[in-house]
């Protein structure tokens, strides 16, 4: 409950001041507002954990009803969403009218203060429980998010989830390409049987064969047993291979030749193993370099690229930023058990304006230092580290558009000097051709 996040909606102001001073000392971030045309607003912008609501208010709102009325418009935007209804003794009735359409619990105006608490705290701890199941199972960090460009990629993996079309999964690193391999086998028919991951791009050419086709005993030195490939594993279920676009041309005949049988020749072996398998496979490597054929044949893209998914870069997702980045403050306050609780205006604006050469992975290893070196209950500006590990955006891009000026340049050339010397300004300062007073000046300008 400190760390939870709760929206307060009622017109009268006394109601608003008494719940903040009850759980100012309970929670971790209480919002009052007096208007509900406001609250469309409030939850496109917060990450919320419970709503109070009144449900009477002084508007032109289908008077009588205009708990209903916005109770319905929480639940169609975040169905999710604990709603608990503030209601007087006289209108208990449209109390129980509420809960049929979606409202969590009531309470009655005036409460008793330990009745509040408890009420809070019950269903607070229901949502952990409930939220730490979806997460581990089906809600990854990724598809957190109210971006277009999510709410795009959530439509099309629910439309091609459920066929056996083989899809391809393009995105820079970090992005979360397996997380979305996962989604889409929870998503499809074979959902009940396995999932099986094979990184193909760290695969030697010997092994290659070996561990997606398998192999009889002695059909090599160390082959002291017959053992089952890759294909043979996933059969009846979901393939995923990822790093695709890192596979010798060798390597690609051989695949094409199972994914054309749909069979595979263990090693060592005459016999054909028939295999049934979704395949999905991902790469960091443009569509465009993919098909040259110096480097990857035509046929095998037009094989497993059925339908393709181009997952978006964080620093093209916006506010999402945040909305990732109070998930794992959240998750690591919690693992470490640390009081933080949030982000002040500052670290909020460096959150959103970085580039993400590493994407969500990066920012998720920065607010997990961040939370294990925070002193306080709120992390600033100077908490948030990058990686000097991603020096630049992949492919040789700076980030977003509006970044692609020379105030970035220099800020990513300051960096890669301060971290090539080791953090000696002096040696730094003469390589650049300025003075130590001016590099600092820069390091103080960039927070670097």
């Amino acid at each position: 409950m400190k760390h939870a996040h709760i929206l307060v909606v009622d017109d009268d102001p006394d109601v608003l001041t008494a719940v903040r001073l009850l759980l100012k000392q309970q929670t971790g971030k209480i919002i009052t507002e007096h208007s509900p045309e406001q609250i469309p607003a409030i939850l496109a912008k917060e990450t919320l954990d419970l709503v109070l609501l009144d449900m009477n208010f002084k508007s032109t709102i289908n008077t009588g009803n205009e708990g209903l009325y916005w109770l319905n418009r929480i639940k169609a935007s975040k169905p999710d969403l604990p709603v608990v209804m503030i209601t007087a003794y006289g209108a208990i009735d449209l109390a129980v009218t509420s809960l049929k359409q979606g409202a969590t619990d009531f309470v009655v105006k005036p409460w008793q203060n330990e009745q509040l608490i408890g009420v809070i705290a019950g269903l607070l701890s229901k949502k952990d429980r409930s939220k730490t199941e979806r997460i581990d199972n089906t809600a990854d960090p990724e598809f957190i998010g109210e971006s277009g460009m999510m709410q795009d990629l959530r439509y099309k993996i629910s439309k091609i989830a459920p066929t056996d079309a083989n899809i391809l999964v393009l995105g820079e690193n970090g992005t979360g390409k397996d997380l979305i391999a996962a989604a889409i086998h929870r998503q499809s028919n074979r959902s009940s049987k396995p999932l099986v991951k094979v990184d193909v791009g760290a695969l030697t050419e010997s092994l290659f064969e070996s561990e997606l086709f398998g192999h009889k005993k002695g059909a090599f030195t160390d082959a002291r047993e017959d053992r089952a490939g890759r294909f043979e594993a996933a059969n009846g279920g979901t393939l995923f291979l990822d790093e695709i676009g890192n596979i010798s041309l060798q390597q690609q005949a051989k695949l094409l030749s199972v994914l054309q049988n749909r069979q595979v020749i263990p090693l060592g072996s005459n016999t054909p193993v028939p295999v049934d398998i979704r395949l999905v496979c991902a790469t960091n490597v443009p569509l465009t370099e993919l098909a040259n054929e110096s480097r990857f044949r035509k046929d095998l893209i037009y094989r497993i690229n059925t339908v393709d998914i181009q997952v978006p870069p964080l620093r093209e997702r916006g506010d999402d930023i945040l909305l990732l980045a109070n998930h794992f403050l959240h998750r690591y306050a919690q693992k470490y058990m640390k009081s933080t609780v949030g982000f002040d205006k500052n670290a909020e604006q460096k959150l959103l304006k970085y580039h993400y050469p590493g994407n969500v992975r990066e920012l998720q290893y920065s607010i997990e230092r961040a939370v294990i070196m925070a002193d306080g209950e709120t992390l600033g500006s100077g908490d948030i580290i990058f990686s000097a590990i991603e020096q630049a955006p992949p492919h040789g891009r700076l980030g977003a558009p509006e970044e692609h000026n020379l105030i970035e340049l220099e800020r990513l050339t300051i960096a890669n000097v301060v971290e090539k010397h080791g953090g000696n300004i002096s040696k730094a300062a003469k390589e650049l051709g300025i003075t130590r007073t001016a590099l600092y000046r820069r390091l103080s300008k960039y927070d670097i």
